[in-house]
């Protein structure tokens, strides 16, 4: 599955990923009253606000990026109808031919993780017959209980191609209370670093792994260290926009071969339109402020790693 995001960030030049993580608050309130007046003031009306919203922002922006990553959190708090606009996100995106990362942050012991790999990543069994349950194609997971968690994701990445992004440093800046401490010397980031690696052996394809990383574009010198501990490591990096990153803070994150990761803005695009400078555009085009967003970002990158 990395060759596939691979192959849709060349044939973009982008290496981003839209976060569609929507918030009441981020959606115009033409796409509110429209929905409300189908399905009443009731999660079934917040769910079509934002199935709507999503549709209209992958209309606009899917031939200008690879790959699209949906918080699932955004979605469950509107309960099953939240989860069936989710579901809907995904597959629309997979339509697109975009790859479809889900941000789910899974990660438990024994049979409970291979069930959580099953939804996000597999195929489940019903008799005879066999679904997948959310069109997913990476999934993001949490390390901290060790390999028993991170395993059975990495057995469905070699059943089912699919792929995985690790938790490894994250943007945000309370990370560094466990992540950065030491542990025989080394912060507990770097120990996690190299465990990423040696599951990343365990399903190449190709040059790179179908096991990532996540590190934040807040910690660029952390993600320069982290680069040369997992030379054959995609590593998706939050942070960009609205948390403070930029261009400039990325480059170490690529490999020299100009891959290696992918760089994830979610509310900088999506809630474009709120921001002064795409203030222009309205709510009635805020699809419009959100690809202005993706080209803008898409520049602001491609300047850094010519000038790194």
């Amino acid at each position: 599955m990395i060759q596939k995001l691979i192959d849709n960030i060349q044939k973009t030049g982008a290496p981003i990923v839209v976060g569609l993580d929507p918030m009441m608050k981020y959606i115009p309130q033409q796409l509110q009253k429209a929905a409300f007046a189908e399905f009443g003031e009731t999660m079934e009306g917040a769910a079509e606000a934002i199935w709507q919203f999503n549709k209209a922002i992958l209309d606009a922006t899917a031939d200008l990026i690879p790959a699209v990553k949906p918080q699932i959190a955004m979605y469950e708090q509107f309960g099953i109808p939240g989860l069936t606009a989710f579901q809907k996100t995904c597959a629309y995106a997979r339509e697109k031919g975009l790859v479809v990362i889900g941000d789910v942050k899974r990660g438990d012991i024994g049979s409970t993780s291979a069930a959580y790999a099953t939804a996000h990543l597999g195929r489940v069994k019903i008799g005879s017959a066999e679904f997948e349950p959310f069109a997913e194609d990476f999934a993001t997971v949490n390390p901290y209980l060790g390999s028993d968690g991170v395993i059975p994701f990495v057995e469905s990445c070699n059943t089912y191609d699919k792929g995985i992004f690790v938790l490894v440093k994250t943007s945000n800046p309370s990370s560094g209370e466990f992540q950065d401490r030491e542990i025989e010397g080394r912060a507990l980031y770097e120990w996690v670093g190299e465990k990423v690696a040696e599951w990343g052996e365990m399903s190449m394809d190709g040059a790179y792994s179908n096991v990532g990383a996540v590190v934040g574009a807040t910690y660029p010198e952390m993600g320069k260290k982290l680069r040369k501990i997992m030379p054959k490591t995609f590593i998706l990096v939050p942070g960009y926009g609205a948390q403070g990153g930029k261009g400039a803070d990325l480059v170490h994150f690529f490999n020299e071969d100009g891959l290696g990761a992918i760089v994830n803005s979610s509310r900088g695009i999506i809630a474009a339109y709120q921001q002064e400078q795409y203030a222009s555009y309205g709510e009635a085009a805020f699809a419009d402020a959100s690809r202005a967003a993706v080209e803008a970002m898409r520049l602001d990158i491609a300047q850094a790693l010519q000038n790194r």
